[in-house]
């Protein structure tokens, strides 16, 4: 049984690797982006989806743990 699980996990974690491998190698293209009139530099549109992704990664926790300490606030001053 373990060893089943070690060949799924391994399975898995092989698909990932392909399927991020093909989405970089499909998304080649330079695009440049342009916030409040800033333009950013030549990316490839892989690198700034990846680069979303791990700011989201980053945020999404920091969000979260800021808002679990507020709400633990508020309900230590309601009882």
């Amino acid at each position: 049984m373990r060893n089943l699980k070690r060949i799924f996990l391994g399975v898995f974690i092989l698909l990932l690797v392909l399927l991020i491998l093909a989405f970089v190698l499909e998304n080649q293209q330079s695009i440049s982006l342009m916030f409040l009139g800033m333009a950013g530099p030549q990316l490839p549109v892989s690198v700034v989806v990846v680069l979303a992704l791990l700011v989201g990664m980053l945020i999404g926790p920091i969000l979260g743990w800021f808002l679990g300490r507020t709400s633990r606030a508020v309900r230590k001053r309601l009882v």
